[in-house]
């Protein structure tokens, strides 16, 4: 099994890739210590930003099909999504909205667990509650979501790891749905 896991954030001190990345160790050290994890960085993504005159102009950049080919070669997502003004990053939209010109099922019919995570108390749910509902849109069977909020009294960065037991218990909860689904 092969689990993709990224932050939908570019920045590099992303309190949502440290999130997707503590859920795929979760899920890899205490659910299926056979899967294999792979965590990417939307930096390595970085694209002009999306516009149909450009694409017109210039063609779709390698790098989307870079992306969706990320995604195609996974049996599962993780991804945690980072919230600016309610919505989601520029830089994870851009990304996303490229890959879309390539092919509109960006998330190829996998199984996703949608995280998200705040410095304060809505824990990004406004940006999980947008990707939670258009997820079959884009090909993606929700599996699992959580909103982790008051993130830095939630999570040990120097640990890399959830310390609130309750968000603990249930980030473990929407991994084991993950789990399920993967060996059904």
């Amino acid at each position: 099994m092969n689990i993709l896991a990224f932050g939908a954030s570019n920045s590099k001190t992303s309190i949502n890739k440290a999130l997707a990345t503590h859920a795929a160790e979760v899920f890899h050290d205490e659910l299926m210590p056979d899967c294999n994890i792979e965590v990417i960085d939307l930096n390595d993504y970085e694209m002009p930003l999306y516009s149909i005159d450009y694409e017109q102009e210039h063609g779709v950049p390698k790098l989307a099909q870079a992306f969706l080919d990320k995604i195609g070669e996974s049996d599962a997502l993780i991804i945690s999504y980072a919230e600016h003004n309610g919505h989601y990053t520029v830089a994870y939209k851009n990304v996303f909205d490229w890959a879309s010109r390539l092919n509109g099922k960006v998330f190829q019919g996998k199984p996703k667990v949608a995280l998200s995570a705040s410095p304060g108390k809505g824990g990004a749910s406004s940006v999980l509650s947008a990707a939670a509902g258009s997820a079959v849109f884009f090909d993606a069977k929700l599996v699992g979501q959580l909103s982790v909020p008051n993130f830095g009294d939630a999570f040990d960065t120097d640990e890399g790891k959830l310390v609130d037991e309750d968000l603990a218990a249930e980030l473990r909860s929407e991994l084991q749905s993950l789990k399920d689904v993967l060996e059904d």
